[in-house]
């Protein structure tokens, strides 16, 4: 019995129809029913509060090609539920049908024109296609299965990939070989071919010769043809089980809804869960015949934008409560104290991960320039000080977040790669991280630790939210609108007090000021913040096992929608007395830099430039947005600079730099220990740094004294190290 299914052919010994020819009929009793039913829908279906408004014709009249359907007027119009209940089990045999429909209403609503006789004639019924939308939960996508086959599903995603519009015969023209009869044959919709018969149907004349078997070639010119376009829909990152790798479904989209999808675009879309043949790979096994391979013939998109993304239909009851927790007047503190509570302390980390969730306003200028929104912070420090936490509860509250590792991501996989197709061997582009996690957070860990060729890949990302591609043929420029947060490690592993900030900061002067935030964490050891942070590190394990219970769950659910809510109504701008208080703060700014690289002569580690006044600007927007309010005043502007201020600036003044304004009995010490230095080493002599060190120490001088005065003369270039730091030669 092996091979039965060869060439999916399938046989049968039950008469097909015993009853002659009942279902038949029957069948097309019901069709016509169905039809005008349908008709009928399209024609008399007005919605309850404006009974006098058809929508729907309405709609045909205006733009004729299309009819956007929403299943729920189906169900409101149709009681018994018969249509919508058709459409959801068997739409590809209802579909068509509505489309007639559509197609006929529309004729039917325009008026007659006159022929090249003269006389009124009917007009042409163009073809309509419908476009469902529903207003149910999206299915996941690893619950498609065999029980879905040919029925509507209804899916959420991110599309990866779009191809090239292929041209799709709709009706195949066929031409006999022998007789040279005509015949046209009708395709399956979506990636389906056309079923040829075997043999023509001529009755040959005595003395001609009969048709052979399969004699039909057919004819490419004659044929009809309609746009469709295959696209790729992957998994939200957000859906995706742990340590699980993201599925991906094939979409099949057709005529209207051709070439309006970029890759990168978050999707719900309505589509008939189908199956195609996969073109035979020369790896294939033959065997198998009766495998397919599913995919989706796509009958309404949705696009879910920032706006609408996620479960954004609000209850009522959740907006009033937002708005009761907005007006409060501690609503800055409240939410601060939401983030991350397992971590003790850091509070302005906090607060600048609270504003880099709820970011800025978005503005697009007159003349097409956009100013982006979205905060950038860098976390910079000592190991053990919870960076990689604050990582871990943004990418779990942000409503987007993708999480990548420093050394585990290349560019192309943080901004988009160029990929062959199997079957086609044509390229296509598929986003990387920053591409989907758009209107988002991406949280980079070990920043410090990714080759450099890759950070510059995500300099245009941070700056102008784009990435532009210029790859195997394709250029083209893909949005990534996201915020950055990263957590980095000085390049010597722990944060050095006797090191400039240069040296402690290893990153090029080009990325950080893409920052708006730079933080430097320490561990300070200290006899209080230890004894607290211990007791609260041990309250956190001896408190873990109810770590289950519903109610943090909810709470992270509560500050996640909250946020959502907030960036989808507020759009801050900032008053007239913040922006002049503003302006005043910039230039103190920018002189007090200035003199600092006067006294010092060189300039800082972090640059202070425009983009820093930006950063402000757009925390005071930030922190306006926490209360739901559309003008950020000079309080939130007063705040914004505190906390650049605690950020940016002590970055940029930490290190070695601070010893500029040593007081004068330090300073004095110092030069003591410069004198002895100069007089235990002769020019050119070399000597152990540690001896050095032992030495001057019996002599009566402090320890770091000594560490300090090497590092001023080094800077100076009196001295020079040698062997990895040990030795050192004295120069001038």
């Amino acid at each position: 019995m092996s091979g039965w299914d060869e060439g999916a052919v399938f046989y049968s010994d039950q008469a097909q129809f015993p009853h002659g020819g009942g279902p038949e009929s029957e069948q097309a009793a019901t069709r016509h029913t169905v039809l005008r039913k349908f008709k009928e829908f399209i024609r008399n279906f007005a919605r309850q509060n404006e009974p006098n408004v058809f929508p729907y014709r309405e709609s045909l009249i205006q733009n004729p090609r299309f009819l956007l359907v929403n299943m729920s007027d189906l169900l409101t119009y149709d009681k018994d539920q018969d249509l919508r209940d058709l459409l959801r089990k068997n739409p590809s045999d209802y579909l068509p049908l509505f489309e007639t429909a559509a197609a006929e209403v529309s004729a039917n609503l325009k008026t007659r024109v006159t022929g090249e006789t003269g006389e009124l004639e009917e007009p042409q019924t163009g073809e309509v296609q419908i476009l469902l939308k529903s207003d149910e939960d999206p299915v996941s996508m690893r619950s498609l299965g065999a029980q879905y086959i040919s029925k509507l599903v209804k899916i959420s995603g991110i599309t990866i990939a779009a191809s090239r519009t292929k041209a799709k015969a709709t009706y195949v023209h066929l031409l006999c070989k022998n007789c040279k009869n005509m015949r046209v044959v009708p395709c399956r919709p979506g990636l389906g071919g056309a079923i040829v018969p075997r043999s023509c149907d001529h009755v040959p004349q005595p003395g001609e010769m009969a048709c052979p078997i399969d004699p039909w070639i057919v004819v490419p010119d004659k044929s009809k043809y309609v746009d469709q376009q295959t696209l790729k829909l992957q998994e939200n990152p957000e859906d995706v089980p742990t340590g699980e790798l993201p599925r991906n479904m094939l979409l099949s989209v057709d005529r209207h809804l051709v070439q309006t999808i970029v890759p990168g675009t978050r999707l719900t879309i309505m589509g008939i869960y189908s199956i195609f043949q996969a073109a035979k790979s020369p790896n294939a096994n033959k065997s198998a015949v009766a495998v397919r391979q599913p995919y989706i013939r796509v009958v309404g998109i949705e696009e879910t934008n920032e706006a609408t993304r996620g479960p954004a239909n609000f209850t009522t009851e959740e907006i009033e409560e937002f708005k009761k927790f907005a007006s409060e007047g501690n609503v800055y503190e409240n939410i601060c104290s939401k983030i991350a509570p397992s971590i003790f302390g850091h509070e302005n980390v906090k607060k600048a991960v609270a504003c880099l969730l709820f970011g800025g306003s978005r503005k697009t200028l007159p003349d097409g320039v956009r100013l982006r929104g979205d905060i950038n912070v860098l976390l910079l420090g000592d190991p053990s000080t919870a960076k990689s936490q604050f990582l871990k509860f943004v990418e779990k509250t942000a409503p987007v977040a993708v999480y990548t590792s420093g050394k585990g991501s290349s560019a192309a996989g943080l901004t988009a790669s160029v990929i062959r197709d199997n079957s086609t061997r044509e390229f296509y582009l598929e986003g990387g991280a920053m591409v989907l996690a758009d209107g988002g957070v991406v949280c980079i860990d070990e920043f410090d630790k990714m080759r450099p060729e890759d950070r510059v890949a995500i300099h245009e990302a941070m700056e102008q939210q784009t990435i532009s591609i210029a790859k195997a043929g394709i250029t083209t420029v893909l949005n990534s609108r996201t915020a950055v947060l990263a957590a980095a490690n000085p390049p010597s592993g722990r944060y050095d007090d006797l090191k400039t900030a240069q040296d402690n900061i290893d990153l090029q002067t080009t990325i950080l000021s893409r920052f708006d935030l730079i933080f430097i964490v320490k561990d300070i050891r200290m006899f209080s913040q230890d004894k607290s942070i211990a007791s609260h590190i041990i309250k956190v394990h001896a408190s873990a096992n109810s770590a289950n219970d519903p109610r943090d769950t909810k709470d992270d659910n509560w500050l996640k929608r909250y946020i959502q809510y907030c960036r989808i109504m507020s759009r801050p701008r900032l008053s007239e007395n913040a922006a002049k208080s503003l302006q005043e703060t910039y230039v103190k700014i920018r002189q007090d830099m200035r003199r600092q690289a006067n006294e010092t002569g060189e300039s800082t580690a972090v640059p202070i430039t425009v983009r820093q006044l930006e950063a402000i600007v757009r925390l005071s927007e930030s922190l306006a947005k926490l209360r739901l309010s559309n003008v950020a005043n000079e309080n939130d502007v007063q705040e914004a600079v505190r906390l650049f201020n605690n950020s940016t600036m002590d970055a940029a003044k930490s290190g070695i730099n601070q010893h500029i304004n040593l007081t004068p009995e330090m300073a004095n010490e110092i030069k003591q220990a410069e004198n002895q230095i100069k007089r235990r080493m002769g020019i050119g002599s070399h000597l152990s740094e540690r001896r050095l060190i032992d030495d001057l120490t019996r002599m009566g001088l402090n320890e770091s004294i000594v560490r300090r005065a090497l590092i001023i003369m080094h800077q100076r270039d009196e001295v020079e190290y040698k062997r990895e730091r040990r030795v050192i030669i004295r120069k001038a």
